[in-house]
């Protein structure tokens, strides 16, 4: 079992020693600390620093950080990523939370977290919803443009005329910029969009 780091920092202009040092102090060697200078927008899991500690850690190793929000760039990413940690039997601690999921109290904040976490999905899903009915309700329309029939029988003739020309239906169909499904589409009369 070995006692792994990780410290993130979100531009060249900042220093994470302070990280450093609490992990030092918490008995991680330095050699085993691993780091990224990244924004937190980029996913936990596509970070250089944290690939490199995935690849290095094995099942029953702790990896400890600073806080716990170093491992995500959001509550539901460090739910996540957490959550991977414990699938792959990693534990993991963050020293100035208090959160260490081997004890009790540190499974209890972890499975509040994941709660405070579902919450915030809800809410997101809430607002969108919202966004999106009163965007319509002021005459935003959605999805793909209804297709011009008139246009769609030119284009259909364009490419049959091209067809019986001796051209292949995908040649042809990217004549008037269809793929060869669409120009078979049309001409089937199955669908009236492009």
């Amino acid at each position: 079992m070995a006692l792994l780091g990780y410290t993130r920092i979100s531009t060249v202009h900042q220093d994470d020693q302070l990280q450093r040092d609490a992990l030092l102090k918490a008995g991680v060697a330095a050699e085993r600390i691993f780091s990224d200078v990244i924004s937190g927008s980029k996913d936990a899991r596509t970070r250089p620093g944290m690939m490199k500690l995935l690849e290095f850690v094995r099942p029953d190793d702790t990896i400890v950080v600073w806080r716990i929000d170093r491992l995500g760039r959001s509550l539901l990413d460090v739910i996540a990523t957490v959550a991977d940690f414990r699938t792959r039997g990693i534990q993991v601690q963050s020293i100035s939370d208090g959160i260490d999921p081997s004890t009790t109290s540190g499974r209890l904040l972890l499975n509040m977290l994941s709660t405070l976490a579902e919450y915030e999905r809800e809410l997101i899903v809430e607002r969108v919803n919202a966004g999106i009915a009163a965007a319509r309700t002021s005459g935003a329309i959605f999805g793909r443009p209804p297709s011009d029939p008139q246009l769609i029988a030119q284009k259909l003739q364009v490419v049959q005329a091209a067809r019986a020309g001796g051209k292949s239906a995908a040649a042809a169909a990217q004549l008037v910029g269809w793929s060869r499904a669409t120009f078979y589409r049309h001409q089937a009369g199955l669908s009236p969009s492009e």
